[in-house]
C-alpha cells in the first residue's frame, strides 16, 4: 500500500495508534527513522527516508484520536518532521498515571494490562541503517499493534473511576506544555546555575542561552555541542566585550574563540542590555515565612493520599507545586480542577489546625479532626 493509500485509510478511522524511533545523539533536531501506525484492521510501517512525512501534517490535524505511549519526545519528532502535532492525543502513560501506575514504560504496561512480553533486543539498534533486519521490523510493529487494546483497557478503567475527564485534560496539557519546549527565549530557565543568577548576569544569560538554542538549530547540533552550559553561565558572570576576555573564560575553548561562535557570543553578550524585562513573578503571600514543615507535612498526606486513591503522586504534584499550594498562589496547580477535587478539603482542613497527621499503626498516615 502506497503511503497516499494509508493516509486516506488512516483519516477514516476513528482513532490509531502511533509510535516512531529515531535519533538524536549528534543533532539537534530529532532525525526520525521509522513512524508505525495501527488501526482497527491494520498495520504499517513508513520509512521516513523513503518518503517525504509532510503529508502527514492533515492526519495529525483531523480529529482521528491519536493514542501513543510517553509521546512527549514524539511530538517534537512530528513537530520537526510535519511542522505540527496531533490536536486530539491520548498518552497511555500519562493516563495510567490515574489507575495507580506511575509512568510505567511500554514494556510493563503490556505485562501488566496484557500479560505480554514485547521485544527488548533492538531498543538501541542503529534505526538509521537500510536495510532493516526482521528483527528491527518485527520490535517496531509490537510498539503498536496492542496499544489499541490497552487503550480499551485504560477506557474501561478510567470510565469507571470517573477520572476519564481528568486523563484526557492532562493531555491536552501535556499538549500545550510540550510545544513550548524548545522557545529560545525561556532556554536560559532549563540551565540549573542560570535560574540562581540576578541583575545584568540574568540578562545576559538569557541572551546567551537564546543565541546558543538559535545557533544549535542553525547547524542541527546539540546544544551542549555548540556551548556547554558552564560556558553559558560563566559568560553571563564575566560579561566579556572582547575575543581576549573570552579566552579567560572557564567552560570555554579554542572552538568558542573565533569564527562566528566568538561572534556569537559576543553580540548576545552586548544584545542583554536591549532585552525587555521578565514578566514579574506572581506574588507568593506569606513568602516571608518559613513554610517547610508545612510543605513536608502536606507532601507526606498528598502521598498517602495518591497511593488511598490510585494516583501517581508526581502527577497530582511536585513539592514545587505544593509549596505554591501552602503559600496561597494565586493560579496554584493543585488548587483547581481535579487536583483540588481530590486534595482540597483535606489539605485546607489540614493547614487550617482542623486536623492533624498520625501514624495509623501500619505504616500509613491518617488524618484526624482536631478539637477546639
Amino acid at each position: 500500500m502506497e503511503f497516499e493509500e494509508i493516509l486516506n485509510v488512516l483519516m477514516g478511522e476513528s482513532r490509531i495508534a502511533v509510535d516512531t524511533e529515531f535519533h538524536r545523539e549528534k543533532t539537534y533536531f530529532p532525525k526520525v527513522a521509522m513512524v508505525q501506525v495501527a488501526w482497527s484492521d491494520g498495520l504499517a510501517l513508513i520509512d521516513p527516508l523513503a518518503v517525504d512525512l509532510r503529508p502527514m501534517a492533515r492526519l495529525l490535524e483531523s480529529d482521528v484520536l491519536v493514542v501513543m505511549h510517553a509521546a512527549g519526545q514524539d511530538l517534537e519528532v512530528f513537530d520537526h518532521a510535519c511542522g505540527t502535532v496531533p490536536v486530539n492525543l491520548f498518552d497511555t502513560q500519562l493516563a495510567a498515571g490515574f489507575i495507580g501506575l506511575s509512568s510505567p514504560s511500554l514494556a510493563s504496561l503490556h505485562e501488566r494490562e496484557l500479560g505480554l512480553r514485547l521485544p527488548k533486543g533492538d531498543r538501541l539498534t542503529d534505526w538509521l541503517a537500510r536495510p532493516l533486519t526482521k528483527s528491527q521490523l518485527d520490535y517496531a510493529a509490537s510498539d503498536v499493534a496492542n496499544l489499541l487494546e490497552i487503550h480499551d483497557l485504560l477506557l474501561a478503567r478510567l470510565t469507571g473511576a470517573g477520572r476519564l475527564a481528568w486523563a484526557e485534560q492532562e493531555c491536552v496539557e501535556m499538549l500545550a506544555r510540550e510545544r513550548g519546549r524548545r522557545v529560545p527565549e525561556d532556554a536560559w530557565r532549563r540551565i540549573k546555575e542560570a535560574r540562581q543568577l540576578r541583575g545584568r548576569a540574568r540578562d545576559v544569560v538569557r541572551s546567551v542561552a537564546a543565541w546558543r538554542e538559535r545557533r544549535a538549530a542553525d547547524v542541527d547540533q546539540p546544544v551542549r555541542h555548540v556551548v556547554p552550559d558552564l560556558g553559558v553561565v560563566a559568560v553571563a558572570q564575566r560579561a566579556p566585550r572582547s575575543i581576549e576576555e573570552l579566552r579567560k573564560i572557564r567552560g570555554l575553548d579554542g572552538r568558542h574563540h573565533k569564527g562566528v561562535v566568538a561572534e556569537g557570543l559576543l553580540a548576545a553578550v552586548a544584545a542583554a542590555d536591549d532585552l525587555p524585562p521578565l514578566a514579574a513573578e506572581p506574588p507568593r503571600p506569606d513568602s516571608g515565612n518559613d513554610v517547610r514543615a508545612a510543605v513536608t507535612l502536606v507532601s507526606a498526606w498528598v502521598a498517602q493520599l495518591s497511593r488511598d486513591t490510585d494516583l501517581d503522586p508526581m502527577l497530582v504534584g511536585t513539592r514545587s507545586d505544593i509549596e505554591d499550594l501552602v503559600r496561597g498562589v494565586e493560579g496554584a496547580r493543585m488548587a483547581t480542577g481535579w487536583r483540588h477535587q481530590v486534595i482540597g478539603g483535606p489539605v485546607d482542613d489540614l493547614l487550617s489546625g482542623r486536623a492533624a497527621l498520625a501514624f495509623d499503626g501500619r505504616g500509613g498516615l491518617l488524618l484526624e479532626p482536631r478539637g477546639n
